[in-house]
């Protein structure tokens, strides 16, 4: 017997087993056996979970931090939407980013570009501006605003009242590839070198210029305002009957692929009849709602939450969710469902158990 042999032979049992545990750790090895039902489990396991910020209990933070430090100071003044069971490490959803972002009158949030991408879903106000690769475009309450990755961008609020909008940010994900990169404009704001409104009569009209290419896989469009979005609710809704599942409910496109505008985040509106309680439903992508106009309540798993104007509510991957209106409202919400679509990864299921 070569003494390699002998140095392998196992003992007895357990001992032998954590024994052999030691010998191949300390060649940065592991048995997939003591591990393989979390690595490979039968059904989503999620380690966040259902959460709930209530705008009138978060909004006098915001207006504090204004007192506390300037736009510019912060580069972007923020308080992040944490999920409860992910402390510490500012995300929402384990692939997603999500926080409030406040600007005040007068102030400029200094331009700056990375290739997280970011959508803004304008909460309070109009009437301050976001500024994409050289053009404005004016937010209202509402809004859809995306910056795509590596665009430089800054905002300003010529208006007379505080601005305050839900950022969604890729970070988790290009932090999980390790392909994060930023810089630093030369100059608080980027020069204009577009009018307002170009972007929209180019590409938000069902036409396309006509030999115009698509560089990159984000929509061409970057402000989806809500007067339109609305309307196109308010006709779903009176020509038929909700989905028992969703109400009425639209997902934002691309129109030169009919994809999501953003590549990493689907983004979605949906209206609930008042009264209307949606029938149990679950996917595979974790989803960021913000109330953007009446009241009601959602049961996510085991825990229910009221909402209204505003507020805020997570629900995790594969978390059974139904919402009950009681006026009716309009809920926008946002995912990773893109990535997992195109990843063969995404599932749903409509009312199982």
């Amino acid at each position: 017997m070569s003494a390699q042999t002998a140095t392998l032979k196992p003992t007895t049992g357990n001992n032998a087993r954590r024994d052999f545990y030691e010998r191949i750790g300390a060649l940065s090895m592991a048995p997939l056996w003591e591990s393989m039902h979390q690595l490979v489990p039968p059904m989503p396991a999620p380690k966040y979970v259902p959460a709930h910020w209530s705008y009138d209990a978060v909004r006098p933070y915001l207006m504090e931090s204004g007192s506390l430090i300037t736009a510019k100071e912060a580069v972007r003044r923020v308080l992040i939407l944490e999920n409860p069971a992910l402390r510490g490490t500012a995300c929402c959803t384990p692939t997603l980013y999500a926080g409030l972002q406040l600007i005040l009158p007068g102030e400029v949030a200094p331009s700056h570009r990375h290739t997280q991408s970011a959508l803004r879903f304008i909460v309070e106000g109009e009437g301050a501006y976001t500024a994409v690769d050289g053009e404005r475009t004016i937010m209202r309450e509402g809004d859809f605003v995306i910056t795509p990755t590596w665009t430089w961008h800054d905002h300003g609020n010529d208006s007379s009242k505080p601005m305050v909008w839900l950022d969604g940010l890729d970070i988790p994900l290009v932090a999980l590839f390790n392909a994060g990169f930023a810089e630093n404009y030369g100059a608080d704001e980027q020069p204009v070198t577009r009018p307002e409104g170009d972007s929209d009569a180019r590409y938000a009209r069902g036409l396309l210029p006509v030999d115009w290419k698509p560089t990159r896989q984000t929509s061409p469009i970057f402000n989806y305002p809500y007067t339109r979005t609305r309307e196109a609710l308010d006709r779903m809704n009176k020509a038929g009957d909700p989905d028992p599942c969703h109400g009425h409910k639209l997902r934002y496109v691309n129109p030169a692929n009919g994809g999501a505008p953003i590549a990493t985040m689907g983004t979605f509106m949906q209206l609930l009849p008042q009264g209307f309680a949606t029938a149990p439903y679950r996917s595979t992508d974790g989803t960021i709602i913000s109330v953007v106009e009446g009241s009601g309540e959602s049961t996510i798993g085991d825990k229910t939450f009221r909402w209204t104007k505003r507020d805020h509510v997570v629900v995790p991957s594969w978390a059974r969710v139904t919402h009950r209106a009681d006026t009716e409202a309009v809920l926008f919400s946002f995912s990773d469902r893109p990535v997992q679509e195109r990843l063969d990864l995404w599932r749903e299921d409509r009312g199982g158990k």
